[in-house]
């Protein structure tokens, strides 16, 4: 599968990223539709990730203060390393602004593939959006 990832500000990347957030978060995990966009989008570095055919299969977002959020992949495409991918470019994009770390808080269920991709866990479970989380972090330096 031959992945492309974007970065860009929240007015270029907003049509593909919000088309993957509302089916990944919204449609599929019930997240409430107010809690899902903020003011927090127009200030951040957002990842798109795209398939060969140009459809958007996957985003994330890098926050001013360092945290990475709204990471999802379309189900169809899961499995494939595309995470991964927009992961490291957002990873990369705070080394270059340079930042010291990066910190997040994932889903319990995708606490592996964030270990896997060099976070630590911190801390205790706790809950967002009716889903259980835990934060992680990793250092840049």
């Amino acid at each position: 599968m031959s992945i492309r990832v974007t970065l860009g500000d929240w007015e270029t990347q907003r049509k593909d990223a919000q088309a993957v957030r509302y089916e990944v978060f919204v449609e599929e995990q019930k997240v409430p539709l107010d809690m899902e966009w903020d003011e927090m989008d127009a200030r951040c570095v957002h990842a798109v990730a795209c398939d060969a055919e140009g459809q958007a299969v996957g985003t994330g977002r890098l926050l001013p203060d360092g945290h990475v959020g709204r990471m999802a992949v379309r189900q169809p495409a899961r499995g494939k390393g595309i995470g991964a991918l927009m992961l490291e470019a957002l990873v990369e994009a705070a080394r270059k602004r340079g930042d010291r770390e990066v910190m997040l808080n994932a889903q319990t269920q995708a606490e592996p593939f964030y270990e896997r991709n060099g976070f630590r866990r911190e801390g205790e479970v706790f809950m967002e959006a009716g889903i259980p989380h835990i934060h992680m972090r990793r250092a840049l330096t």
